[in-house]
């Protein structure tokens, strides 16, 4: 298999690869690497692999946390998703997919990419955001596949209650039934992006081929199949490997902008999040970092630096 040297340059490549998901469709995802070092074995504390899954209408960009899993002694693998990212195409629809599950051929492909190069034991999986849902959803169909599971500001359920989901689960599904890519007429916010990009308030320099500002636009479809992904957590997933949850310490979701959207979740319900992590597995910890934004690790420093010290605290007992 051959390796490119990816958009992020230096020590980062990617491999674009094909993958048929239970439906019979052929969708495109890639798989990129920090590049290992070769001469680094076990014996120099060298403890696997990890998998990284973005969020929606996101990709893998974060350089820090890769060299961050790197000197915790893991190989680092990053998936951009298909419809994210490096593996957009022209004429899908950007971000949509009909049922989380048809992620799963492309994430097992990318554990048999990951094998294949070495990397001993089971694969640690860590998601953000959706991407979090999906890799808890996925741990709990693959139980002995994943030694640690480790979700940053996962969206596990619908803001509010489980009474929100429902309702909109039920003003959704007639429209998705018929017409799955049909767009939702959804009030657009650009206020996280605000918080994180480098050409507006942030320190992150965000490519807006990959990542637009205002997020994909929100498909009937795609909003039914995450609904369905809430309700089967709220149902409880019974995840044996060890959980971490990160989630920021407050929430800031108006549709205006507000200042306190510079140091809170401005996507997601964090006290709604944190309440539906207890339902994912036997041994969860969840850790609500002060003046943490929406991705814990793209906060200001020192919060970020907070973040790390609590993932590597959280390792050294169970990685």
């Amino acid at each position: 298999m051959q390796w490119q040297q990816d958009i992020l340059g230096g020590d980062f490549e990617s491999h674009s690869f094909v993958a048929t998901g239970p439906d019979g469709v052929e969708r495109t995802a890639t798989l990129v690497r920090l590049r290992p070092d070769p001469d680094r074995t076990a014996a120099d504390g060298r403890r696997g692999a990890v998998l990284f899954l973005h969020g929606w209408s996101d990709y893998f960009f974060n350089v820090d946390l890769a060299r961050f899993w790197a000197g915790a002694g893991y190989d680092f693998y990053a998936l951009d998703m298909h419809n994210h990212g490096r593996s957009l195409r022209p004429e899908s629809p950007g971000g949509y997919v009909a049922d989380l599950a048809a992620y799963d051929a492309e994430i097992e492909e990318a554990r048999r990419i990951i094998r294949a190069e070495g990397a001993p034991g089971p694969l640690a999986l860590m998601g953000h955001s959706t991407g979090g849902l999906v890799a808890a959803l996925w741990t709990s169909r693959h139980p002995g596949d994943v030694s640690l599971l480790v979700l940053n500001s996962p969206w596990l359920e619908m803001h509010g209650s489980s009474l929100v989901r429902r309702a909109a689960a039920g003003m959704v599904r007639p429209v998705a039934r018929l017409r799955p890519q049909t767009v939702l007429r959804l009030p657009e916010r650009g206020h996280y992006w605000r918080t994180i990009s480098s050409a507006a308030d942030g320190e992150w320099p965000l490519d807006e081929r990959y990542r637009p500002r205002m997020a994909f636009p929100v498909r009937a479809g795609w909003l039914r199949a995450v609904l369905a992904g809430h309700a089967r957590v709220a149902r409880g997933l019974g995840i044996e490997a060890p959980i971490l949850v990160l989630l920021s310490k407050g929430s800031a979701n108006g549709l205006l902008w507000s200042e306190e959207m510079r140091r809170t979740d401005a996507v997601l319900d964090v006290n709604t999040i944190s309440a539906r992590a207890l339902t994912l597995g036997r041994t969860v910890t969840l850790e609500r970092i002060d003046g943490a934004l929406h991705d814990v690790f793209l906060s200001p420093e020192p919060i970020r630096s907070d973040a790390y010290s609590r993932l590597a605290r959280w390792l050294r007992a169970y990685g």
